[in-house]
């Protein structure tokens, strides 16, 4: 089917901010102009993209599908202008990673500093999203490479660079409002105290399920959130028992011990991906090299 790219990159823009008249401002063409494409593009698929009401505008099935497909495919074309100006200027392109603000804070840091120091000249973007949320954005080429927990249900095992970090998931609480320092707790015992964890967005929330149901246990968190450090500072005060990674305890703490369970917790580690099906910059493939690996 001959379809002019121009009338799927005005569907990309409708579509992304559901709006003819935000689309029309970043195309800078007429609104009229944006929706004579759209009716084009729909009789030339022969499907409606769009569900059209006087106050919003929301994508049919068909619409969601041709997104899915679509969006990639601008990111790419988008990836590869920007290569190519910026190893002009630069000598290599825009180094783009995606990880959350744990992996950035507690694994990252000393890496991009290294990155930095060798290619100060060389932008860096790091957008933050869970380890679930990364592989999306590598598969849709918005950053060029990821470092997740893995175990990873929605990685794929050919993405996987190397792995270069491995870890435990421990318990930590306060001792002024446990009194748990030098006691053996199971993990059926721990059910019983107030839970802190990652919300069920995360690998992490995902892997601890699983790991209670293998002891025929069911695991119900007092308080879910997003952020490590904030589980920190709620076991700190006293809230519950926290489960973070144990890279996340760099430094001793008077109010914060580690729990020693009867069962022992499998280790998880941190993977380094790159998307096989797209081109691998030259910045990605000198932050690589960068990275230790697991022997």
């Amino acid at each position: 089917m001959d379809i002019n790219y121009e009338l799927y990159k005005v569907f990309y823009y409708v579509a992304t901010s559901l709006s003819f008249s935000e689309a029309s401002k970043k195309l800078y063409i007429s609104q009229s102009a944006v929706s004579q494409s759209i009716k084009t593009l729909e009789k030339k698929l022969e499907q409606p993209l769009f569900i059209r009401s006087t106050k919003k505008v929301r994508l049919t099935p068909a619409g969601e599908v041709l997104l899915k497909h679509i969006e990639p495919a601008m990111n790419l074309i988008a990836r590869g202008e920007n290569q190519i100006l910026e190893a002009n200027t630069f000598g290599l392109g825009q180094l783009r990673i995606g990880a959350s603000d744990t992996i950035c804070r507690y694994f990252l840091v000393p890496y991009l500093q290294k990155f930095h120091r060798k290619f100060p000249n060389v932008p860096i973007k790091v957008t933050n999203a869970t380890s679930l949320g990364c592989v999306e954005l590598l598969e849709q080429g918005k950053v060029d490479v990821i470092v997740t927990n893995v175990p990873n249900i929605r990685l794929n095992q050919s993405y996987v660079q190397k792995r270069v970090c491995a870890f435990t998931d421990v318990f930590i609480a306060n001792p002024a409002y446990f009194d748990l320092k030098d006691q053996v707790i199971s993990l059926k015992d721990l059910t019983r105290y107030p839970l802190l964890m990652l919300d069920q967005k995360s690998t992490t929330s995902e892997f601890l399920h699983n790991l209670f149901l293998q002891h025929q246990l069911e695991l119900i968190p007092e308080i879910e959130l997003s952020s490590n450090d904030l589980l920190i500072d709620l076991a700190r005060i006293g809230l519950g028992i926290a489960c973070i990674p144990d890279y996340c305890l760099q430094k001793k703490s008077e109010d914060l011990f580690v729990l020693t369970l009867t069962e022992q917790i499998p280790k998880r580690s941190l993977a380094v991906s790159t998307n096989p099906n797209l081109p691998a910059s030259a910045s990605t493939t000198e932050f690589l090299e960068l990275l230790p690996e697991l022997s």
